[in-house]
Formats: structure tokens, C-alpha cells, sequence
């Protein structure tokens, strides 16, 4: 049998490659996942552009007699054990979690429970947990069978939106809510982005904030459609918002110049997180910024001290109150946020990425893909 891998030039995100590779035999405590379904989002892209900086390139490694220049991008999806020699994982087993975007892969389960395990494959040891752990199907309470796409390609993000949300009111909007009995604005950029809208439909619930969706003139429809934002401006008509405005800029385009004009403009701008990077080639630093310092946000960290804080019992019934509610609002059949695009075998994933990449297609649409032509 053979492995594909999509993979993708670290140092230029439009020079891909598709690898064919014979499956290796697997050693006692290992099994093999068949890679069924994942989700390509502009949150994947963002993993590629920062996957230098954040160790994103380090979850699924290219084997370095192929050239580590190649990289294979994480993806959200589901997959079913095709092969186990671990006593505790069956074969037709499914799980939901963070895979390479290729047909299949192996993994080392370790700390095993009912929910499920964590990989513990050597070189994943020193990155982040919580993108190591994988969820029995069967068991987990966001799963429903008939959902499986919305959570691939939403869950992982808004899990991000709730956490950015939850970040901001727990360091009391950096003081600009009701500052001078004003009312705090949040301004963020590449506002039709998935992770963009699920933050402004958590902040839209929160008393005394205007949350100000900033995309580009096409999507400004798209944004306004979604009520969740109180106002949408395209990038030109920053000037309609007062320069003396208390607000917060939540940055998911990561372009340089549009958060230099920002910073620029607004003389009472409280705090600026950069989150992602959607605007690929406009990705830039944020040295010698005037206002505050772009921080850049990672959510482990929040999701670390709110399991200080609450324990993971309670921090896990909130995110999934919240999920519930998110998705009962995306998946509104009179007016869904999203439709579904399915896409399989290497030609049709191939054409979807750089559609991603260059961020063309309408926002509504969602790509599901799979290397697997019959999975």
C-alpha cells in the first residue's frame, strides 16, 4: 500500500508536490489511521505562514532525505484505524483531530482513556498537547455523525474565536469598554474569515461593545449578512470610525500595512492581537509600531489557565454550551453561514488549496477534502 502526502513549499506556499510512498510496517503500540475527511480553511494557511515561528511545520515532518525545504500542513479532520498493534485501539475505530493533509498516517497512542489518547510520537513531545490529542468518535460529547464536516471545519476554529473572546473579557477589554461612558470597539480585520466571525458572534453577546467587521469592499455583503457584527467596513473607509475611539484591534489578515495604518490612525487603540494570516502576501512584521505592541495571541495558553482557573470539566461544558450555540446558528437551514464543498482525490485538493491560498472564492463556501478517493 501507498501514502500520499500533499506537500508545500515552506518558503513559497504556491509551489506544491504530490508524494507517493510505501507504507511502513508498524512497530508494537502504534496504529495506522486512514485520513476519511479534513477541512482547508485560511486557518490552515495561517499554520503554513507561521509554521517557522510556532513549530507548526513540526507536527507531521517530511522525512529529511525528501528535503526539509517540503512541509505538510496540519488539518482538522476524522480518520478511521486501519491497522493497530495497540491493545487498546481497535481497527474501524474513528477519531477526530489534527492530521497532515495526506491519505494516511501513524500514530503512537499514549495516555489512553475512554475519550481517547494523545499521540506519542517522540519529535511531538516538546509541541502543544492540545494538538495531540485525538477523540474517540464514540464517545465525545461535540460529535454527532450527521455534523462531521461542520466540525471539521469549524470546531478547531472556533474553539480559537471562544478563546480570544474569553482572553479579551477576562483582561477587561485592555479599558476600552466604557472608557469616558463610550462604548469599547472592536475592530477586526479579514472579517469574513471563520475565526473572525465566530469571535465577533461571542463579543456581539457581550453588553457595551460595537464590534466593527473590516474585509474587503467584495465581502462586505457576506459580513453584513451574518448580524453579528454592528457595523462592516471595507479597508478603505476606516476614516467613517473616530480617531480618538477607545477600541481593540483583532488582526486575522496579518497584513503589515493595514495594521500600520491602524496603529497609525487610532490614538486610543487599548491593545492589538494578531491571530492569523490571511492575507498571505501581505505578511509582515510589527516592529516600530506606534501605540501598543502587536501581541500575538496562542490559544493553548488561554485554554491553560482557564483549566487552572476552572478545572477542564467546567472549561469543557462552556466551550460546548457555546459550540451548541454557534452552530445551531451557522447551520440555520433559512440562512446558513456556510455551504459545504467536497472535494476528492489529489487533483480536486490540489485545486482547492490554492484557492484557500489565494483567498478567491465566496465566503459561504467551505472546502471538505480527502486523498482517499473512496473514503
Amino acid at each position: 500500500m501507498t501514502t500520499l502526502d500533499f506537500l508545500v513549499r515552506k518558503d513559497q506556499l504556491a509551489k506544491t508536490e504530490l508524494r507517493g510512498a510505501p507504507e511502513l510496517p508498524l512497530s508494537d503500540g502504534e496504529v495506522r489511521v486512514r485520513i476519511d475527511k479534513f477541512a482547508l480553511t485560511s486557518n490552515n494557511i495561517t499554520y503554513a505562514a507561521f509554521g517557522e515561528a510556532m513549530n507548526y511545520w513540526s507536527f507531521f515532518p517530511v522525512v529529511a532525505s525528501q528535503d526539509p525545504g517540503w512541509g505538510r500542513i496540519p488539518v482538522w479532520g476524522f480518520s478511521t484505524v486501519v491497522q493497530s498493534l495497540h491493545p487498546a485501539v481497535a481497527v474501524g475505530e474513528r477519531f477526530y483531530g489534527y492530521y497532515p493533509m495526506s491519505s494516511s498516517v501513524v500514530l503512537q497512542p499514549t495516555r489512553l482513556s475512554s475519550a481517547g489518547f494523545a499521540d506519542g510520537a517522540a519529535h511531538r513531545a516538546a509541541l502543544h498537547p492540545v494538538y495531540n490529542q485525538y477523540s474517540r468518535c464514540s464517545v465525545d460529547p461535540f460529535y454527532t455523525g450527521d455534523s462531521e464536516d461542520t466540525q471539521a471545519l469549524l470546531r478547531p476554529l472556533f474553539m480559537t474565536s471562544w478563546l480570544i473572546d474569553d482572553f479579551l473579557a477576562d483582561n477587561d477589554f485592555f479599558g476600552a469598554l466604557g472608557a469616558h461612558g463610550q462604548r469599547g470597539v472592536m475592530l477586526l480585520s479579514s472579517a469574513s474569515s471563520k475565526t473572525a466571525y465566530g469571535t465577533a458572534f461571542q463579543l456581539a453577546q457581550r453588553p457595551g461593545l460595537d464590534v466593527v467587521g473590516l474585509t474587503s469592499a467584495a465581502n462586505v455583503g457576506f459580513c453584513d449578512s451574518l448580524g453579528c457584527y454592528q457595523r462592516v467596513l471595507s479597508y478603505e473607509q476606516l476614516d467613517q470610525i473616530e480617531a480618538a475611539t477607545p477600541c481593540v484591534y483583532i488582526d486575522f489578515a496579518g497584513n503589515a500595512d493595514l495594521r500600520r495604518v491602524i496603529h497609525t490612525r487610532f490614538k486610543n487603540l487599548r491593545y492589538s492581537s494578531s491571530i492569523g494570516g490571511t492575507h498571505v502576501e501581505q505578511l509582515g512584521g510589527a516592529k516600530d509600531l506606534p501605540g501598543p505592541r502587536a501581541t500575538l495571541f496562542f490559544a493553548p495558553a488561554q485554554i491553560k489557565k482557564r483549566n487552572t482557573d476552572w478545572g477542564a470539566d467546567q472549561l469543557g461544558r462552556r466551550l460546548l454550551q457555546a459550540w451548541q450555540a454557534f452552530v445551531a446558528k451557522v447551520t440555520d437551514p433559512a440562512e446558513p453561514w456556510l455551504v459545504v464543498e467536497r472535494h476528492q482525490g489529489p487533483v480536486a485538493v490540489e485545486a482547492a488549496y490554492r484557492q484557500v491560498l489565494a483567498g478567491r472564492g465566496d465566503p459561504r463556501r467551505a472546502h471538505m477534502l480527502s486523498l482517499n478517493p473512496h473514503a
